[in-house]
């Protein structure tokens, strides 16, 4: 890979570190061919750290090292994206990333649906809210559901109409979630045991 570090009179040229796993953006530093090589030698991000005119190891104060999985330069070879594995939190200021969020595992519209069954958990009188309602009926009525929607669902797969299929599995999935965190686990919990399988 061959990164155009003279295109800066500084030879810099950003790196911006995105976790390998959750692909969130935990900050943005500076490369310099040095910092770059030792970066590769040592598979610990180092940065030229233009405040203090010097190579820079994430992590070689804090001990929260970012360990290298891969760099990508872009198109026009002028700035690296640099795939990391964090040992702890990447901010000096104690946090997940350098802008404050948690580093934490987003499966898009489906992690905004746990956020909405466990709001209805939490306020499981809601007499309006059929999430409620199973929490307030139990284990036993949440896990029938789950039953229920699994086999409406095989029923489904055997038949022609993808549509009742489609609308069956999201039925299946929504209960599953509920059932989730009706036994306090959440999805991320069961990708960590799909993952330690593998």
């Amino acid at each position: 890979m061959e990164i155009d570090f003279s295109k800066n009179t500084d030879g810099l040229v950003p790196a911006i570190v995105q976790d390998a796993i959750t692909k969130n953006v935990l900050m943005l530093g500076y490369m310099n061919e040095e910092a770059y090589k030792k970066t590769l030698e040592t598979e610990k991000v180092t940065f030229f750290s233009r405040s203090k005119q010097r190579l820079w190891t994430k992590g070689e104060e804090s001990g929260n090292f970012l360990n290298l999985v891969a760099i990508k330069a872009d198109c026009d070879n002028d700035s690296l994206l640099v795939s990391v594995l964090p040992v702890g939190p990447t901010c000096h200021k104690g946090t997940d990333s350098c802008w404050g969020e948690e580093n934490i595992q987003d499966y898009g519209f489906v992690t905004q649906l746990e956020a909405i069954i466990t709001n209805r958990k939490e306020n499981a009188s809601d007499q309006n809210s059929y999430v409620a309602s199973l929490f307030r009926k139990g284990i036993n009525k949440i896990a029938q559901k789950v039953g229920e929607e699994a086999v409406e669902t095989v029923i489904e797969a055997m038949d022609k109409n993808d549509e009742l299929f489609l609308n069956e599995s999201a039925d299946l999935l929504f209960h599953y979630l509920i059932l989730l965190q009706a036994k306090g686990y959440k999805l991320q919990d069961i990708v960590d045991v799909l993952k330690s399988r593998h």
